[in-house]
């Protein structure tokens, strides 16, 4: 576009340098009246004339004697001032008149119509992509992308994570470079393969390495491209891009996010035949019709399978659907090490322990897990990047950036770590619970304390004790403020959100109450909006009202669970409480010291690194130092503290 703008800019300025110079101003002169020149020439003072048409122009002298210029226009066939000028003696000039060539008299007549045409091609040009291949039809023209040997090469090799996806592309791969391995047998080369999966997990990485190890023509095009504000040009794109891929075949053709073109038919606000449903029943044509397109495989890639059109998933168009799921331990743990190829490791760096700590990340998570941690050594010179690195970059991933500079009174401060405490206690004295792994009172994100709990290992199924577990460590947080504050907050708003929705999952979707296995209340999916936004009403009044009564009964169960062990441990709660007041983060090593009235062992680091040049002996460990002036409280003293105030 630039260059387009830059000639037509060369082109205009010519054609004004031309108009300008052919039309320029006579030199400037005197203009004279023709009474006084009348009177110049009888007083002698002109000295010389030259006549062209009724224009007179020449010099005369002033009454100083100066020579100076003039022009005059004088009337048409005065003969009578030729006569007197002969009688003053001037020199006399005469000029034919001026004779415009045809083709220069042709060009500034109709230059004003040249660049208004020349205008409007240029924008016609441009509104069709530059002037690309297909000139006027350049709309209809597929914009799908033939990638080669020169583009920027992804193989398996940077591919992690998803080994029974990359099996299954690999054959496809191997099926187009051999067809006769598999095709002896009596098989068929595939039409397409979708590739499914959550945001993140790696399904066009996925397809850029195919693109890579295929030694086979591929065209990339995304689902958006089909679509535009012209009737009939996503259809007539389709036809174009398998046309392309025809003289290539064998090749692949990759569709990113093709539920942008594939939803489902009949579902748009203004009757079922639009632009998109035009688009999407050439594609069904192209893929399996009445014309086959032998060797041009389709590969596609969506995270909202839900919302295509059941024609488009049947077998003969998309044979295979190949889920790229989140990676398990093993996966986290193959595509960190794919990531930490580039970033200096310091030896502390351990990838399986990371792997473990990550769960439910995707591949995109631990990519930008690993640069979160390379930015953070960056940001402190350090040559390598260390673990405290990664577990810094992994709270501000998990738990959001802290905001150290957000001031909070010291009573908020102390409702926080009251709230943060009974959520960590609770956790801790439950079996079901996964372990807690850090526990901060630093604002993070829109939270003012996070208590962070890391599985042993990857869940994939949850039972019924595992979730109560999960309602009583919620409700931990309201009491640990009710229990020795007296008082109530805000900050367990969010608590109650979800563990009143966990309730009512397990009572209404999952058959975990006396209601016994039925699913109340079945979801709605609107395909033209591709989310659900409804839930149907297939129940009864009386249905509505002993599902609230289940509900209640399951928080408040779980409510009053919670409370028990926090009135049977209140002095760990106290403690957690006031070790958090000081030391505002804690990991799990230090909550079990601070529950028993240890020092934190970072703290006991940092103090042995500070006097290692000190000969005195070792002392034995010491108590938490709450922050009060009898540290070593009595139980009795604890449970006076836990009253409401």
């Amino acid at each position: 576009m630039g260059k387009n703008l830059l000639l037509w800019l060369v082109i205009g300025l010519t054609m004004m340098s031309l108009f300008n110079m052919f039309s320029a101003p006579m030199q400037k002169a005197e203009k004279m009246s023709y009474s006084t020149y009348i009177e110049k020439v009888d007083s002698g003072m002109v000295e010389s004339a030259t006549i062209k048409d009724n224009l007179v122009n020449g010099q005369y002298r002033d009454n100083s004697g100066e020579l100076k210029s003039y022009n005059v226009t004088v009337p048409n066939n005065d003969t009578a001032l030729s006569q007197r000028l002969l009688d003053q003696h001037v020199v006399i000039n005469v000029k034919a008149p001026d004779e415009v060539p045809f083709l220069l008299s042709i060009l500034i007549s109709w230059f004003p119509m040249l660049l208004l045409i020349g205008v409007w091609v240029f924008f016609m040009r441009q509104m069709q992509g530059g002037g690309g291949k297909g000139g006027a039809m350049g709309f209809g023209k597929s914009k799908a992308k033939l990638l080669n040997e020169n583009t920027s090469r992804v193989t398996f090799e940077d591919v992690a994570g998803c080994d029974e996806a990359k099996q299954e592309v690999t054959e496809v791969i191997e099926f187009l470079r051999d067809p006769s391995k598999f095709t002896r047998l009596g098989g068929k080369l595939p039409k397409g393969v979708l590739l499914v999966g959550p945001p993140g997990t790696g399904k066009t990485l996925l397809a850029r390495a195919i693109a890579g190890e295929a030694e086979v023509p591929f065209f990339s095009i995304s689902g958006s491209d089909f679509v535009e504000m012209f009737v009939g040009v996503g259809a007539s794109r389709v036809r174009d891009m398998f046309e392309q891929a025809k003289k290539h075949a064998p090749c692949i053709i990759f569709v990113d996010e093709i539920d942008a073109m594939g939803r489902h038919r009949g579902a748009g606000v203004g009757g079922g035949n639009d632009e998109r449903e035009q688009t999407l029943n050439q594609m069904l044509v192209e893929m399996d019709g009445f014309e086959s397109n032998e060797g041009v495989i389709l590969i596609a890639a969506t995270n909202r399978p839900d919302v295509l059109d059941p024609a488009l998933l049947r077998p003969g168009r998309f044979d295979r659907q190949v889920v790229v799921p989140r990676p398990d331990l093993l996966g986290r743990e193959q595509i960190l090490k794919v990531h930490m190829r580039k970033v200096p490791l310091a030896s502390d760096v351990n990838g399986k322990e990371l792997a473990r700590g990550t769960p439910g990340f995707t591949g995109a998570d631990l990519a930008n897990l690993v640069n979160e941690a390379a930015l953070n050594a960056a940001r402190y010179d350090r040559d390598k990047v260390m673990r405290a690195d990664f577990e810094t970059a992994k709270d501000k991933v998990m738990m959001g950036t802290e905001r150290r500079s957000m001031l909070i009174s010291d009573d908020q401060k102390e409702t926080t770590a009251y709230h943060e405490a009974g959520h960590t206690l609770v956790a801790k004295h439950l079996e079901s619970a996964d372990p807690v792994h850090k526990v901060s009172i630093i604002p993070r994100g829109q939270a003012l304390g996070i208590t962070m709990q890391m599985p042993e290992e990857d869940r994939f199924n949850h039972d019924k004790q595992y979730l109560l577990d999960q309602i009583s460590i919620m409700m931990g947080g309201r009491l640990g403020e009710e229990l020795v504050l007296g008082q109530m907050t805000t900050g367990a708003s969010n608590d109650f959100e979800r563990a009143t929705q966990l309730a009512r999952n397990m009572v209404t979707q999952w058959g975990m109450s006396e209601l016994g296995p039925m699913v109340y209340g079945e979801r709605e999916h609107e395909p033209f909006l591709g989310r659900e936004i409804t839930r149907q009403t297939n129940i009864s009044e009386e249905t509505a009202r002993l599902i609230d009564g289940v509900v209640r009964k399951l928080i408040e169960d779980n409510y009053d669970r919670a409370k028990v062990i926090l009135e049977e441990h209140m002095d760990q709660l106290h403690r957690l409480a006031k070790g958090l007041i000081k030391y505002e983060t804690l990991d799990t090593t230090d909550i079990d010291r601070v529950m028993e009235g240890k020092e934190p062992l970072l703290i006991k680091e940092a103090e042995t690194k500070s006097s290692s040049t000190d000969t005195k002996p070792e002392e034995p460990e010491a108590k938490v130092d709450i922050g009060d002036d009898e540290a070593n409280s009595s139980a009795d003293e604890a449970d006076q503290a836990s009253k409401p105030s």
